[in-house]
C-alpha cells in the first residue's frame, strides 16, 4: 500500500466510522491498514489498551532466553560516529539502536501470548511487539502523545529519584518533549504539556525498569476522522525513537545502524469508529529466516557515555512476561 492509498483508504473508513487497524514503518515506505476482520484473517493479532482481537492461550511460563548483542567494541565505534555529529551540532538527540540475536525455546506466538505489555502486536510469523509506549490518542476534540525517554534499572535504590535527578536523562527528555510539541503543532492547535516527566515502573522479563514519560495535548480540527492517515504520516517518524532535528538525525541513524528499521520503531494502532489509540513499535522481536533478533537502543546526547548507553541497550532486551 502506498502512502496515497493509505490516506485514501483511511479517509473512507474514517468518514464511514469503520473500525480499522493500521501499521506504519519507521521509513514510511510501507503503511498498512485493515479492517479488524481482515487483520485477523491475515494472522495479525493485537492488544492496544483495552481492545484486542484474540483470546489469550495458555502457554508454559518457563522460557529459555539468551541473547548475543553487538559487541561493545563495535557499539563504541558506531556511538563515536553519532556522538561526533552531536558535538558538531548536526543533531541534539539521536536514538541509536541495534539488533541482538536471541535464543529461545518458544515461538513468536507463544511469547506473544505470554506478554503483559499494554500494547502488543503479533504480525504473522514475522515479528512481535511488546511496547510500553503509547504514541498518539485522538478522541473527541483532542490529540495526545506520550513520549517515553529516560530509563533506569528498577532495582537501583530510590530509582525514581535517581532517574529524575540525572541531568543527561533530563536534557534528553526535554528535547523529546519540545520535538513532540512542535510535531503536534503541525496537526493541531492549543498545544500544551499536561503532565511533565512522570515515572512509571514497567515489567521487564522478571525484573522492573523505571522510565520517565510526559503527556502533551492539542486540539484537533473538526473533521479529523477524515484525515487520520494524513495526520499519522505527518507525525512520523515518532520523535522519541528518532531525535532532533528529525530529517538530519534520520540521515545519521541510517548511516550508523546496521540495517533499515522497517516496522521497528514504527507505529501501530486502532481506530474503533470514534477514537484512535496507537503505540510506538519498540520491544521488538523479529523472525529472520528462523532466527530471532531483538532490537533495542537508547537516546544519545552530548553528555552520553558509550558504556552507559551500551548497558541501556542490554537492559531493554526483554519480553514482559510478568
Amino acid at each position: 500500500m502506498t502512502r496515497e492509498e493509505f490516506c485514501r483508504q483511511t479517509e473512507e473508513w474514517g468518514k464511514s466510522r469503520t473500525p480499522f487497524f493500521f501499521l506504519l514503518d519507521f521509513e514510511g515506505k510501507n503503511p498498512q491498514a485493515y479492517t479488524w476482520e481482515e487483520a485477523e484473517k491475515l494472522g495479525i493479532y493485537f492488544r492496544i489498551g483495552q481492545r484486542s482481537n484474540f483470546v489469550p492461550q495458555a502457554v508454559p511460563s518457563r522460557v529459555k532466553w539468551a541473547y548475543s548483542p553487538i559487541s561493545y567494541e563495535e557499539y563504541q565505534w558506531r556511538f563515536k560516529q553519532v556522538h561526533e555529529h552531536i558535538l558538531q551540532g548536526d543533531s541534539y538527540l539521536l536514538n541509536l539502536t541495534f539488533p541482538s540475536k536471541v535464543k529461545t525455546d518458544r515461538s513468536l506466538a507463544e511469547l506473544f501470548h505470554l506478554g503483559k505489555a499494554p500494547y502488543q502486536l503479533l504480525f504473522q510469523d514475522r515479528f512481535a511487539v511488546f511496547s510500553p509506549e503509547g504514541f498518539v490518542k485522538m478522541e473527541g476534540e483532542e490529540i495526545a502523545t506520550f513520549p517515553m525517554k529516560g530509563t533506569l534499572d528498577g532495582s537501583v535504590e530510590r530509582a525514581e529519584e535517581v532517574l529524575l535527578a540525572n541531568t543527561k536523562e533530563e536534557w534528553e527528555h526535554n528535547t523529546v518533549v519540545d520535538l513532540l510539541r512542535n510535531d503536534l503543532a503541525m496537526v493541531a492547535k492549543k498545544i500544551r504539556v499536561a503532565r511533565y516527566r512522570y515515572t512509571e515502573r514497567i515489567p521487564a522479563g522478571g525484573k522492573e525498569i523505571v522510565q520517565t514519560s510526559s503527556e502533551i495535548r492539542g486540539t484537533l480540527p473538526e473533521n479529523w476522522h477524515e484525515k487520520i492517515g494524513e495526520i499519522l504520516l505527518r507525525l512520523l517518524p515518532a520523535g522519541s525513537v528518532t531525535g532532533a532535528p528529525k530529517v538530519k538525525t534520520v540521515e545519521i541513524i541510517q548511516a550508523a545502524e546496521l540495517d533499515e528499521r522497517g516496522y521497528y520503531c514504527g507505529v501501530f494502532g486502532l481506530f474503533d469508529g470514534e477514537k484512535v489509540e496507537s503505540a510506538v513499535a519498540i520491544r521488538f522481536l523479529e523472525n529472520r529466516d528462523g532466527e530471532f533478533y531483538f532490537r533495542s537502543g537508547g537516546g544519545i546526547t552530548a553528555l552520553s557515555q558509550a558504556e552507559e548507553e551500551y548497558q541501556e541497550l542490554l537492559t531493554k532486551i526483554y519480553v514482559p512476561f510478568v
